[in-house]
């Protein structure tokens, strides 16, 4: 599938048919390799000349925003498709795939009636890309809640033992808690680990001596137990963290322990649940941006055929896709079947030293009207 497609009309002096079939002919003679396509513009409402000015002004600008709305739904989609593990598939129109709703258009008339103003038209394409655009970043930001929170639950069961929850790495056997009697757990330095042996039971008056378990260790730390009178616990915890050892605040609750579990479990469930819809969603939206953006084209064609040829409307329009290689030939062949006495006023500066810019900011400049569509 091409992703770049040109958007061009050639002015019609005679019959569109004629200028149809010189086109084709020219382009499998000279550029056998370039797809091109009719595509197909209704009877648009002309309306002023001061009302298509005013719309040309705005032409570039919205189309690079549809553009830019579709690009990002086609990029949500790739990111959620890989974290799911889906396999990608062909983005499609209402079951039809982009380009060939592209290379096949076909007006909506029940959708944008014809006899609307062209900027009541634009004015409610533009609308309706917002509208999803606006609904595209609530819905990302929920599953981005929803993923972020997920994140840091696992940062802190994955994370060192200086940081991490350590509920499900102590049993209740591992902790002794009396009237007199209570159990630290010590996050000590892997290197430090005989110093810490040797020396926890002085660090403090009334240590219960060989009480020190190791329960864990990762690449930084090793997990320990001490059990001690608990009136001088706040003296263990000082002297401890002197000697480099870090006394974490811990306290066994297995209603504590069962409540974070569900929560995780709750969010994990509702991230599938988010990412599943948020998947399709975009979908859905990616079809519907693709087709407003289209019909947008069709009106822009149409505005910029008017300004660029006059009244009363008479051009062919087509897409074509050449390749990298193609498009200066294919533009010799356009240019060839427009006015040549126009030619050389429309040649961009670097053919002629001189000219002037396209219509609706186009920045290259030709004697037809073409713009470009970047699928990706």
């Amino acid at each position: 599938m091409a992703t770049r497609y040109w958007v061009v009309s050639l002015p019609v002096q005679g019959s569109a048919s004629a200028v149809w079939n010189n086109l084709q002919d020219q382009i499998s003679k000279h550029s056998f390799d370039t797809p091109i396509y009719r595509f197909n513009i209704p009877n648009l409402r002309v309306g002023t000349l001061d009302s298509l000015l005013s719309l040309s002004d705005d032409l570039l600008k919205s189309n690079n925003f549809m553009e830019g709305v579709s690009h990002k739904i086609r990029r949500q989609i790739e990111e959620l498709e890989r974290i799911s593990g889906v396999e990608s598939s062909a983005l499609t129109v209402d079951g039809v795939p982009v380009d060939s709703y592209l290379t096949r258009f076909v007006w909506d008339e029940a959708k944008y009636p014809t006899m609307s103003p062209l900027r009541e038209i634009v004015d409610s394409i533009h609308g309706q890309v917002a509208k999803i655009e606006d609904d595209l970043k609530v819905r990302v930001a929920e599953y981005n809640t929803v993923r972020s929170q997920l994140n840091a639950i696992n940062r802190k069961q994955s994370g060192s033992l200086a940081v991490r929850d350590l509920s499900n790495l102590v049993k209740p056997e591992d902790i002794i808690t009396s009237e007199h009697l209570v159990t630290l757990l010590a996050v000590v330095p892997k290197y430090s680990q005989k110093d810490w042996l040797s020396s926890y039971e002085t660090l403090t008056n009334y240590v219960v001596p060989r009480s020190s378990k190791l329960l864990f260790e990762d690449n930084e730390y090793a997990l320990y137990t001490v059990t001690l009178f608990g009136r001088v616990a706040d003296n263990f915890r000082t002297s401890a963290r002197e000697r480099g050892f870090q006394i974490r605040d811990f306290e066994y609750s297995p209603e504590a322990q069962e409540s974070r579990k569900q929560e995780l479990e709750k969010l994990v469930q509702d991230q599938e649940s988010l990412r599943s819809s948020l998947l399709l969603w975009c979908y859905t939206s990616y079809g519907e941006v693709f087709t407003s953006w289209m019909h947008f084209c069709a009106v822009r064609i149409f505005a910029e055929s008017i300004l660029r040829y006059g009244l009363p409307p008479s051009f062919l329009a087509s897409v074509l896709a050449p390749s990298a290689k193609g498009e200066k030939k294919v533009r010799s062949i356009l240019e060839g079947l427009c006015d040549s006495t126009n030619s050389t006023f429309w040649k961009t500066e670097d053919e002629v030293g001189g000219g002037i810019a396209g219509l609706a900011g186009d920045t290259d400049a030709h004697p037809y009207v073409s713009f470009t569509i970047n699928l990706v």
